[in-house]
């Protein structure tokens, strides 16, 4: 795969994902109020977009095929802790913007911009040690 088409298809991905991660949080937003609202509301958007971005990652960025139960959940384990630090910068980024402007944009511009660190990062890490047996672009 051409390092355009790479980039091209992580950025889609990246974007759905974000889509997919923000809509869950409004809709648990629209049904949950305060803290606790919002803790979830951060919890199930980032486990709706951590399942799509690793399909899709798997498939289409690092044409990883499905295996055994037990190979796949070595390798969602090693995606999901991939993401523990750049889930921390989204987080951390989203809830700044939150508690700086207290508006739902801005909270939501919090997150796109912690997203996009986070998944800019994110890739160099599923390359290296998620999926490094079946990468071999550069």
């Amino acid at each position: 795969m051409s390092t355009a088409t790479l980039v091209m298809r992580y950025a889609a991905f990246a974007v759905l994902a974000t889509v997919a991660n923000l809509a869950t949080q409004r809709g648990v937003l629209a049904v949950a109020e305060g803290s606790v609202g919002y803790v979830l509301a951060l919890c199930a958007g980032t486990g709706v977009g951590l399942v799509l971005k690793y399909l899709l990652d798997k498939r289409w960025i690092f044409a990883d095929h499905f295996r055994s139960a037990a190979a796949e959940t070595r390798t969602f384990s090693l995606y999901t802790l991939t993401g523990v630090g750049t889930t921390l910068v989204f987080w951390g980024t989203e809830t700044a913007f939150w508690l700086i402007w207290q508006t739902q944009t801005m909270r939501e511009l919090g997150a796109v911009l912690g997203l996009t660190i986070g998944y800019v990062t994110k890739y160099q890490l599923d390359k290296r040690y998620v999926f490094s047996k079946v990468v071999s672009t550069s």
